[in-house]
């Protein structure tokens, strides 16, 4: 198969942050984050891939937090 015709994962292109990563990222950092995250995979969806729905996605598709992908956090911010 020809290199350039190979397909793209969504694991390929995706963006996973820690939990303390996810704790350093304003609102609107957040914000834009989840908005690329779910027009990345609709556009790997809408080209044809057969993938299922990672976890990742559904939970931002929720507007839950996606560092709780496999993932407990250890810590607790200050105050919690």
């Amino acid at each position: 198969m020809n290199k350039a015709a190979e397909l793209v994962s969504f694991e390929d292109v995706a963006v996973n942050f820690s939990w303390e990563e996810w704790q350093d990222l304003d609102d609107a950092q957040r914000t834009l984050y989840r908005a690329v995250m779910l027009e990345t995979y609709s556009s790997l969806v809408s080209l044809g891939h057969c993938i299922s729905k990672p976890e990742v996605i559904v939970k931002l598709e929720q507007g839950a937090e996606p560092w709780a992908v496999g993932e407990a956090p250890t810590q607790r911010l200050p105050g919690q």
